[in-house]
């Protein structure tokens, strides 16, 4: 199942270190780095191995809505952008909010995914009691939904909100935006510019105020409650300033008595602005809502200087038909799995942030935030996921595009950086465009019980 690969002279990019070694890796574990040297910057490489990368924010939409993608499909997009491991979201159908459901979406990722996968548990109005009951070392994080989106899975009693906070033993994964101010912003916008207002408005419509509204109120009841609060897919500087202004500790590692914070970035809002929607239109309508420049120039910067914890994607395939009409009408959701390391690799060459920062963002942390085991860097002991890539510029066309929808928003863009090949549990997964031909390799993932 498991081969014996060994990597002669390679340049690797782990624990803050560019390090040349020779790499061995037996029956599926790095058994061996024999370090050369320490070198400065990635100047004059043109390949790189890195640890694979965790997507802690990936809808894969199976059960139940698998004409937009599935377990397969998806996780092989993830394979071909050197992503070995994703954590799935709950609102599929039906969704996963019952010990039941949750089992059965375990058995499906056993069966179907190519890549290491975890499933996250999806919060209700009424299911607070099942939260103790999780087993910590399948389960990453409790999903809750402060605002309405996809699948209609809404927690907006405040018993029950405080329920959830009080009651989980794991990490909070929180969709933060506030329903009821959504609701008056959409009101006022069909007021003025019809039903289906143009996608133009959706920032207007899923506003900054939504966003920080719902965030204040989470931070709130994780430093009343002491439990670890994820806020998901930070879009605005007002929620960055407001999270690291509070008195409740922003890392990924070490907890305190009253609870402690994460705030992930998801690609569509480090990426884009609200004035692309000129172009790229129900393309990038996601949520919450791609905002203006001044944030994506702020969440930008808060990769580097400690306030972002990790980096995912929000993965959200949906066919281009689903896409069609304004802010009321089309789809939220954008695929962009198969493409994050590229972007955030991007980034890196134009400055933005380190290369090692990006290995800590979307590799370390995750680990670390989570608790997964054996994952997450390249270190003897390690699982063996590992990605290499070579610096060969490119163009995205829709031909190289792995996820059952076929589209993507970043079509016609540049890269200067390629994967060309996934290692997962020390087997050769994805090269050059051809895939492995089962997915024996793949595991779920395993968390510390201690959390």
């Amino acid at each position: 199942m498991h081969g014996n690969i060994r990597f002669n002279d390679i340049v690797y990019v782990s624990d803050g270190l560019i390090r040349r070694a020779d790499i061995l890796v037996e029956d599926g574990t790095i058994a061996g780095i024999s370090d050369k040297e320490v070198l400065e910057s990635t100047a004059g490489i043109d390949e790189l191995i890195l640890p694979g990368v965790i997507d802690d924010h990936v809808h894969t939409r199976e059960p139940g809505l698998t004409h937009k993608g599935d377990l397969a499909t998806e996780t092989r997009a993830a394979a071909a952008g050197g992503v070995t491991s994703i954590m799935d979201m709950p609102n599929v159908v039906p969704q996963t909010v019952s010990l039941e459901a949750l089992s059965e979406r375990q058995a499906l990722g056993a069966a179907r995914a190519f890549v290491n996968y975890a499933f996250h548990f999806g919060a209700t109005n009424s299911n607070a009691h099942l939260l103790r009951q999780l087993d910590p070392t399948s389960v990453p994080a409790v999903k809750l939904f402060m605002g309405s989106s996809t699948g209609g899975m809404l927690v907006d009693h405040g018993e029950a909100l405080r329920a959830v906070f009080e009651h989980s033993p794991l990490p909070i994964m929180v969709h933060c935006e506030d329903s009821a101010i959504i609701a008056e912003n959409m009101r006022r916008a069909k007021e003025r510019f019809g039903d289906d207002p143009d996608v133009s408005h959706h920032a207007e419509i899923r506003s900054r105020e939504a966003c920080l509204a719902s965030s204040r109120l989470a931070v709130q009841l994780a430093q009343e409650t002491g439990a670890h609060l994820h806020i998901a897919h930070v879009t605005t500087k007002e929620e960055l300033d407001y999270a690291s202004l509070q008195d409740i500790p922003l890392s990924p590692i070490v907890g305190s008595g009253k609870g402690f914070c994460s705030l992930e970035a998801c690609l569509p809002h480090l990426l884009f602005t609200d004035a692309d929607y000129a172009t790229l239109g129900t393309r990038i309508k996601c949520n919450p809502s791609v905002k203006t420049a001044e944030d994506r120039d702020e969440l930008r910067r808060a990769l580097s200087d400690g306030r972002i914890s990790v980096v995912a994607t929000d993965h959200a395939p949906h066919l281009l038909a689903e896409k069609q009409g304004g802010c009321a009408r089309a789809a939220s959701g954008i695929p962009m799995v198969q493409f994050s390391l590229v972007s955030m690799l991007q980034l890196v060459e134009e400055g933005v942030l380190s290369l090692t920062r990006l290995v800590e963002l979307m590799c370390h942390n995750p680990a670390r935030l989570f608790r997964i085991e054996r994952r997450g860097f390249i270190r003897e002991g390690m699982a063996a996921d590992l990605v290499r890539i070579r610096r060969q510029p490119w163009t995205l066309t829709s031909s190289d595009v792995v996820s059952r929808c076929t589209w993507s928003p970043l079509e016609g863009r540049g890269f200067d950086w390629r994967v060309t090949n996934t290692y997962c549990n020390g087997s050769l997964i994805y090269e050059k465009g051809a895939f492995a031909a089962d997915n024996e390799h793949a595991c779920a993932l395993t968390f510390s019980a201690e959390r």
